[in-house]
């Protein structure tokens, strides 16, 4: 079968690998679509220290069940439409212990800790499949995206009336804006890209920011009442937000890090404790976060302005680069297997 691989830095190729047959308790998925992610960016550009090479990427998917291995539940019958979580859990770690399988120190994600779905089958645990039939099928590799800034979102446990910022409005950010508004909170979206605010705005935020104008924070507190935001979500990963969320915090608020920096953060910390914050992780999704994703999904119509640009498999080789080029004004590349 066919599938994409990144093979070195910079270079990625199609290429003819085997076809998975599905084990007991497996199915095996023809994948319809992928959406490329950040980490898999990072993977071609040689920064993503958790993945060894080549590796085939890609852990946002939608797909279709092609066949099943014995002991698999007669409701993943073949054609029937599905969404990839492509996490594991070993059951077995604190995170576990505390039923954060999101978080498990053993997690081996699809195109990060083993191979990715960036082929024509891939062959997966029917309990990492989630049945649907009421998305469009290009819409069911944008969940998981999606649902890793709704769990930001519910790690911030944002609530009615909260005032949320949400620093960076790619698509994880994206789906911490609709996350937040989701959950009641008054979203204020901050990005430097014009067009992707504009987008935020159609997707619960109330206020649109230009986070490269000399007054932000002027802004935002203008926007809180001069108080600041209850709950500030980080989605960028650069050392200068990191920081800034804590500046646009108010007192008593809470940070999440959803995004990481590659580089190391210097504080002034004594903000940590003059603001008593609560200032959190994020990583990852859990199936409720899917869930949600899902109702909110089936409640909007303009789903596809969050594709950007779709390229057939045939032509895979040739998106990676696409997106290395044109990040800025990018927000979800997607293959259409």
């Amino acid at each position: 079968m066919k599938a994409l691989q990144i093979e070195s830095e910079g270079v990625s190729a199609l290429r003819d690998i085997p076809q998975p047959a599905p084990a007991a308790g497996e199915v095996l998925v023809r994948v319809r679509h992928v959406g490329l992610c950040g980490s898999d960016l990072n993977t071609y550009k040689g920064l993503n220290p958790l993945v060894s090479l080549p590796r085939v990427p890609g852990h946002e998917i939608g797909g279709e069940v092609a066949q099943v291995g014995t002991g698999v539940p007669a409701d993943y019958a073949p054609g029937k439409r599905v969404i990839v979580m492509p996490y594991t859990s070993c059951g077995q770690c604190s995170s576990c212990r505390k039923g954060r399988v999101n978080a498990c120190r053993s997690n081996r994600t699809l195109g990060v800790q083993q191979e990715g779905g960036l082929a024509e089958y891939v062959s997966l645990p029917y309990e990492k499949l989630i049945l649907n039939h009421t998305l469009e099928a290009r819409h069911l590799a944008l969940v998981e995206p999606l649902s890793v800034g709704f769990h930001a979102a519910v790690r911030g446990r944002v609530g009615p009336g909260d005032k949320v910022v949400v620093i960076g409005c790619g698509m994880i950010g994206m789906g911490a804006v609709a996350g937040a508004a989701h959950y009641g909170g008054q979203v204020i979206a901050l990005d430097t890209s014009a067009d992707k605010t504009a987008l935020a705005l159609t997707f619960g935020a109330a206020h649109a920011v230009d986070a490269s104008a000399a007054d932000v924070q002027a802004q935002i507190l203008a926007l809180t009442d001069g108080e600041g935001a209850d709950v500030v979500i980080e989605a960028v990963g650069l050392p200068q937000t990191f920081t800034q969320a804590i500046d646009l915090a108010c007192f008593a608020g809470r940070v999440v890090y959803v995004g990481y920096a590659k580089q190391p953060v210097s504080y002034q910390t004594q903000y940590f404790n003059l603001k008593e914050l609560d200032i959190m992780g994020s990583r990852n999704a859990t199936m409720a976060d899917f869930d949600a994703v899902i109702q909110f999904l089936e409640h909007q119509d303009n789903i596809d302005a969050l594709i950007s640009k779709v390229f057939p498999l045939n032509q895979a080789d040739q998106a990676l680069p696409y997106w290395a080029a044109e990040r800025a004004h990018t927000l979800k590349v997607m293959i259409e297997c």
